[in-house]
């Protein structure tokens, strides 16, 4: 699939709104600005309400997940984490290792807006550390799932390049913290998070959980420089059209909610302040998002296949069997999963849509440029996110499960 060229779009040399200055610099620039307040100061209302989960109509449908192992690769990250504890310093300690428990689990973003305190930078440790760190990483992800977070961080440092900015976005302005001490049986896991990225990972036992996940870019592909060819999103933009325009003409009205990203016709509050169309993103952990679209019950079987297609694009970076355990739970859900589309049906013209169950929320997203100049949605510049509605976002569900489970059996042997 070709794309619109992203070129015309690159603000003249030095005329970046972070040419030239730190990511400090920046982000303490960014903060007087009213519409960062309003945004940044909305999030830290979210982040003070209690952890519920995502749901389509308020009420949280119980007894979704259970505790069982599916083959997570928890003995070889226990030791890549085991190796980074052992490199930090305790005031690195400090700042990135926290209770698993920790709501600090929630306080992730995907701006470039560098205003955290927690966490190790890793543009800013010495490199052992930051290698031990993407160790971690690797080591829990599946390999196509550790080459996609590589190239979003990679493609962090070609904006950073094409806008004169590269102490803001480069390759590892990123943040990573553990939570819990790493063990194969007890719950642990990481979170790595920063523009156009973020994962969060749980362990408990031989069971993984990967949500919530961000990942995007813009420019959306490099076409010169050390990353000449990385070429991001093209499965998940091309899949996503294709399964759209195989529907009839009947199913198609159905799951068109508009036909114009920036039309009239999209509903009331639709689009976010600092998320597009996005409603899942970051801080939206209680966020209700009812239904819309089409339902998968008024599928098709070959219709049904070609969307758990879709879906496996963004299950990819579960390492083979936890992915397989995910998407198993997704299908049993596949008649109550819903497929929504705003936007052209176009090749080369920007599109969202939203895939969404009990157990699963999908979100693809075109962007307007926020580095380049262009002020509607072009297809190189992508956000995507998925969540696990229903409370086990970051895990939550299957870590309460752990320890209510724990405790009946210490009572039972009292």
């Amino acid at each position: 699939m070709l794309k619109p060229d992203f070129r015309p779009y690159v603000p003249p040399s030095g005329k970046s709104k972070a040419s030239g200055i730190s990511s400090h610099e920046h982000a303490a620039r960014l903060q007087t600005v009213e519409r960062i307040q309003r945004i940044f100061g909305n999030w830290k209302m979210l982040l003070q309400e209690p952890f519920k989960g995502i749901t389509a109509g308020g009420d949280i449908i119980p007894n979704l997940y259970s505790l069982e192992p599916d083959g997570a690769p928890v003995e070889p990250a226990v030791k890549a984490a085991a190796t980074l504890i052992g490199l930090l310093s305790p005031q690195e300690k400090a700042r990135a290792c926290f209770d698993v428990k920790s709501e600090q689990w929630r306080n992730w973003q995907n701006t470039e807006i560098y205003v955290e305190e927690h966490g190790l930078r890793l543009d800013e440790i010495q490199e052992p550390k930051r290698d031990a760190v993407m160790n971690v990483v690797r080591r829990s992800l599946s390999p196509r799932g550790y080459e996609k977070t590589s190239e979003v961080m990679r493609l962090n440092r070609v904006l950073g390049d094409l806008v004169d900015s590269p102490s803001v976005m480069n390759e590892w302005s990123y943040l990573f913290c553990l939570f819990g001490a790493p063990s194969l049986a007890s719950p642990w896991g990481w979170q790595l998070f920063g523009h156009h990225l973020a994962l969060n990972c749980l362990f408990i036992g031989d069971q993984m959980v990967l949500s919530p996940t961000f990942m995007g870019a813009e420019p959306t592909w490099a076409d010169e420089g050390p990353f000449k060819g990385l070429n991001a999103f093209q499965d998940e933009e091309r899949k996503g059209l294709e399964f759209m325009l195989s529907l009839s003409d009947k199913q198609q009205s159905l799951a068109l909610i508009s036909d114009s990203m920036m039309g009239g016709d999209l509903p009331n509050d639709r689009r976010q302040l600092a998320d597009g169309l996005h409603l899942g993103g970051a801080y939206q952990d209680n966020r209700i998002i009812p239904y819309e679209g089409l339902s998968g019950n008024n599928l098709s079987r070959p219709q049904q296949n070609s969307l758990l297609d879709l879906v496996q694009e963004y299950m990819i970076t579960l390492p083979p069997s936890p992915r397989s355990a995910r998407m198993g739970d997704i299908e049993r859900h596949l008649s109550d999963t819903h497929f929504c589309w705003i936007g052209s049906r176009l090749e080369n013209q920007p599109f969202y849509y939203r895939i969404q169950s009990p157990v699963i929320l999908i979100e693809f997203d075109h962007h307007a440029g926020v580095y380049l100049t262009n002020t509607e949605p072009a297809n190189f510049h992508v956000h995507t996110l998925t969540r696990t509605p229903n409370g086990n976002d970051y895990g939550i569900d299957l870590i309460r499960q752990h320890y209510e489970t724990a405790e009946h059996h210490r009572h039972d042997r009292a």
